[in-house]
């Protein structure tokens, strides 16, 4: 996949301002959620340092699996549009069943109250949504692949 100018041109100051990584290190770009008020919203709580995790659907990556996530990996997340707006690196990968996410996950996804009832209630609307387009039925077994991260750049404030 070629990637736009603007996504490189961050890596690139990304790597200027990190010279322990390469330009040439692999990493990944991609946008939270399915919508632009969704993708701003998410974007915008990891620059407050308020979001250090999310969550995706197995199901999601079965047909491309360079989609899932890497540990230790890097990823541009972008805006709805495409528009780099951080580095984060991924610390560490679950897999577990929708109904066994736990409170402490929930939290670090920094959404709504915090609570492990929000996140599931906002978590079901958005995966059954995915579960549509993938030609699943969404459940409470239903694997999740729960992923924590660090924002790396811009620094945190």
């Amino acid at each position: 996949m070629k990637l736009p100018k603007l996504v490189k041109d961050f890596w690139e100051k990304f790597c200027l301002a990190n010279p322990e990584v390469k330009k040439d290190e692999d990493y990944q770009v991609w946008n939270f959620g399915d919508s632009h008020k969704l993708a701003d919203e998410l974007y915008k709580l990891v620059l407050e340092g308020k979001k250090t995790a999310t969550a995706s659907l197995v199901w999601e990556n079965e047909d491309d699996p360079t989609n899932a996530p890497i540990l230790n990996g890097y990823s541009i997340v972008t805006d709805f549009d495409g528009n780099p707006k951080c580095v984060i690196k991924t610390t560490e990968i679950k897999i577990k069943p929708f109904n066994e996410v736990d409170e402490l996950f929930a939290a670090k996804e920094g959404e709504g109250d915090l609570s492990l009832r929000y996140w599931k209630e906002a978590h079901l609307k958005y995966f059954t949504r995915k579960c549509q387009e993938l030609g699943k039925q969404p459940s409470e077994m239903m694997l999740v692949v729960c992923e924590e991260f660090k924002l790396l750049y811009p620094k945190p404030k």
